[in-house]
């Protein structure tokens, strides 16, 4: 399996560069193409791993470091000009695993990723304490926010990996609607009742978008039920 790096650089020559240089090496690059649409498409992508400049047009990397972590735990490198301490302590601090100074030598970023993809998901990383689901045909990996059919790996985002946790654990078992309140909000008073059935909606739609035939079942009184593909009638 090839991994993916997502590089998030409005200089688009050092972007190219640095694209052209990990494609040499058997990776996977997408460069960012919206600057008003990091995240989504970040989780679009679904990377192993993120470059991130600070200096970028709208808002600065800390700022998208911060609101990837809401979606990711892949390792996120900061490149960037700025060499100061306080720099890399905001880039640590804001979410960062590591931090590269410009100008930079290829052969550093190229260790550098290596190294922490080896400690998210590769030798180094911790797989016996990796939280992984099976359902049917499907696999559930829940640090990795993703759903596994055949080779396809579907991104999912921190809500919708709660909620296919929660039933896919449970299957065939119904989880009740006070429960998914429960695991998805730690303030239930300030959710709308509605709020849960938006957020089933939008696992629904996923799971049809990318064409898994399991469903999600409403148990009228009760709350939901996953059905695995071998199972839907």
């Amino acid at each position: 399996m090839k991994h993916r790096i997502f590089i998030v650089e409005d200089d688009q020559k050092i972007a190219q560069l640095l694209a052209g240089t990990l494609e040499k090496y058997q990776y996977e690059v997408a460069i960012i193409e919206n600057f008003d649409h990091v995240v989504e498409e970040c989780v679009a992508y679904n990377p192993h791993l993120v470059l991130l400049d600070i200096n970028l047009p709208i808002y600065d990397g800390y700022y998208w470091c911060r609101q990837l972590r809401q979606h990711t735990m892949c390792p996120i490198i900061f490149i960037s000009a700025r060499s100061g301490d306080m720099d890399q302590v905001f880039a640590l601090e804001n979410g960062g695993d590591d931090f590269i100074t410009k100008p930079f030598h290829y052969e550093i970023v190229l260790a550098k990723i290596k190294s922490h993809l080896r400690r998210s998901i590769g030798e180094y990383s911790p797989n016996q304490s990796e939280r992984v689901i099976v359902c049917g045909d499907l696999t559930l990996y829940i640090e990795r926010m993703a759903l596994q059919k055949g080779e396809e790996e579907i991104p999912l985002q921190k809500k919708e990996c709660v909620i296919l946790e929660l039933l896919m654990g449970e299957s065939p078992k119904v989880v009740t609607r006070e429960r998914l309140l429960e695991e998805l909000w730690d303030d239930q008073s300030f959710v709308d009742e509605n709020t849960l059935n938006v957020n089933m909606a939008r696992v629904r739609k996923k799971l049809t978008d990318y064409q898994v035939h399991s469903w999600i079942e409403t148990v009228r009184g009760a709350g939901y039920r996953f059905v695995p593909e071998s199972e839907v009638k």
